[in-house]
This record gives structure tokens, sequence and C-alpha cells, in this order.
């Protein structure tokens, strides 16, 4: 798999900006992408090395629109895998920087 399509976007709020004090970054990546290929792909794009990948499922959730006067439209966000990953110690990804 092409280290582009592993990784799809950063992940910005509020605790992964605390995180990336810590040197962790959060991706946004390829649901069937697994760990190995995640820190291939961060190795590969950002020239860094990789302590340790931590992988979650996001699961999808269920949302309302509310219709005046008639039924409520259902709907449901899409699911997503989310990757947090460790640099080695004094290692920094620059496109995080000033976020």
């Amino acid at each position: 798999m092409n280290a582009y399509d592993v990784i799809k976007r950063p992940v910005i709020t509020e605790k992964n900006t605390f995180l990336m004090d810590q040197g962790q970054y959060t991706f946004e990546v390829d649901p069937k992408s697994t760990k190995h290929d995640v820190k291939a792909a961060v190795e590969e794009i950002f020239k860094v090395n990789v302590l340790a990948v931590n992988t979650i499922n996001v699961p999808s959730k269920v949302k309302l629109k509310r219709r005046r006067g008639g039924r409520p439209i259902v709907g449901r966000t899409s699911s997503w895998k989310k990757a947090i990953v460790k640099l080695a110690p004094g290692q920094r990804i620059e496109i995080f920087e000033g976020v």
C-alpha cells in the first residue's frame, strides 16, 4: 500500500495538541491499514523514527436532523480509523508546528 494512501490527514484537537508536546501525533488512516503500514508510512513521509503505534476504530454515530412539522431525518456519520504515533525522543513533525 502506498504511504500516501495509508495516511489520510492529521487529527487536530485539544487533546491531540497536548499529546504533541509528549511526542505523540494523531492521524486519520485507511481502515484496512495495519500498525506496520502506519509506521512505515509515517517514517517514509516525515523522515522520523517511530517507536510505537496505537490504532483505534472510531465507530459511526447516529445523527438526527429535525424538520419542522415532520418526521426527523435519521443519518449516520462515517466510521473511521485513527492512529496515535509515538516518535523517538527529540524528533518532531513540522507540519504540526504552530497549531
